[in-house]
């Protein structure tokens, strides 16, 4: 049964996200002279953490709160959601970021553009702007992502009550780490709305094939090992 409630609430919870996350970006290249200093990444990495860890709690009860391709298609894959659902919230997530990426665009014209309106702009030089590297780094930190939301939000023993604040706080390390060196994805529909805004493609690929490879790897694994086992004693 195709449930819209639910696509609606990844569409919104999506939007937040790529509103918030990159404009978050746009403020610390205002704020510190383009430069990736300290300040900026901790703001980046607090303002994703929290909208991320908000929507949760906000929609987590509606449609789960994916947010993400990459974490609703190893929730296909798992069985946790249906292909026809799974590729409406898919599609949601999307639009969302695309009508948030434009969103920005109508407010912060100028100043967005200096930053490609937050999208991540591929491999850094601390990796020696290394492609497989980045592709990588994109697989590691999905994959943990996606394992916290296995064990927090799907799996039945999980202590109740914390799978924002735990899903949050792992965007919010990811992020920390991560933005320095490919930009901290871990979501295609983040990447895909701003780079169809900005219209920078460079390195785009890495950011859906990361993703959806690390989150396909940690769904399974975690489904496999530990939440058929809790779901069985159910």
């Amino acid at each position: 049964m195709v449930d819209l409630r639910a696509w609606l609430a990844e569409g919104i919870s999506t939007y937040a996200l790529v509103f918030f996350g990159p404009l978050a970006v746009i403020l610390s290249a205002a704020a510190f002279a383009d430069t990736l200093s300290l300040e900026g990444i901790l703001l980046i990495s607090f303002a994703h953490g929290a909208v991320i860890g908000l929507m949760v709690y906000a929609f987590g009860h509606i449609s789960g709160a994916h947010i993400n391709p990459a974490v609703t298609i190893p929730m296909i894959l798992t069985k946790k959601i249906d292909v026809k659902n799974g590729a409406g919230y898919i599609m949601s997530q999307l639009v969302g970021g695309i009508v948030a990426a434009f969103t920005l665009v109508a407010i912060l014209p100028e100043l967005g553009a200096k930053v490609n309106f937050g999208t991540q702009g591929g491999p850094s030089d601390l990796i020696n702007n290394s492609v497989s590297s980045g592709l990588f780094l994109e697989m590691i930190f999905t994959f943990f992502l996606v394992l916290v939301i296995f064990m927090t939000a799907v799996h039945k023993k999980a202590a109740a009550g914390w799978a924002g604040f735990s899903i949050g706080g792992m965007i919010f390390l990811l992020h920390l780490v991560g933005v320095p060196l490919t930009g901290a994805s871990m979501n295609p529909a983040r990447t895909f709305g701003t780079a169809l805004a900005s219209g920078f493609w460079e390195f785009h690929w890495i950011y859906w094939v990361g993703p959806i490879v690390g989150g396909i790897i940690a769904g399974l694994i975690m489904d496999y090992v530990y939440v058929k086992k809790a779901e069985a004693e159910f």
